[in-house]
């Protein structure tokens, strides 16, 4: 990429365009593939360098291997150069937004932090709001055996 070519960096206290990230979002729900619950779910996020990525659930006759669009979505970043999650928008089969259950709250705390911003059915939380008390990588490091 040339320097013509860079996207600006954004943090959580930028103006979020929600529905440009809705519109990914459910636009990306239209292609997961749930035929077992029939509960489509498309996830997007803005990422710090202004790029959006985005996931939907994949599910599988093993119920257990199927995949939530959260894990989609952070696979889709790294996959594309990497960085930290800044604003997502996680939306259901109708288009409304969808709380990610725990495991994926985990998830995308671990790659947006405390402070990344999520639109909830009851508005804009923070994911350290979503995830109180959460468990991250500095917990690896302040708690290992060798300190």
């Amino acid at each position: 990429m040339s320097s013509a070519d860079a996207i600006d960096p954004i943090t959580p206290d930028d103006p979020i365009d929600w529905d440009e990230l809705h519109r990914a979002a459910v636009e990306v729900m239209q292609r997961a593939y749930a035929p077992y619950s029939r509960f489509k779910v498309g996830v997007a996020a803005f990422v710090d360098d202004g790029r959006i990525v985005t996931g939907c659930n994949v599910e599988n006759a093993a119920y257990g291997v199927g995949l939530c669009a959260e894990c989609g979505l952070v696979s889709s970043l790294h996959a594309t150069g990497g960085g930290r999650l800044v604003a997502i928008s996680c939306v259901d089969q109708h288009g409304e937004a969808l709380m990610p259950c725990g495991r994926c709250r985990q998830l995308l705390y671990e790659h947006g932090g405390a402070t990344a911003v999520i639109l909830t059915p009851e508005g804009i939380r923070t994911l350290l709001e979503i995830l109180p008390q959460p468990f991250g990588p500095d917990d690896l490091i302040a708690r290992r055996e060798d300190r």
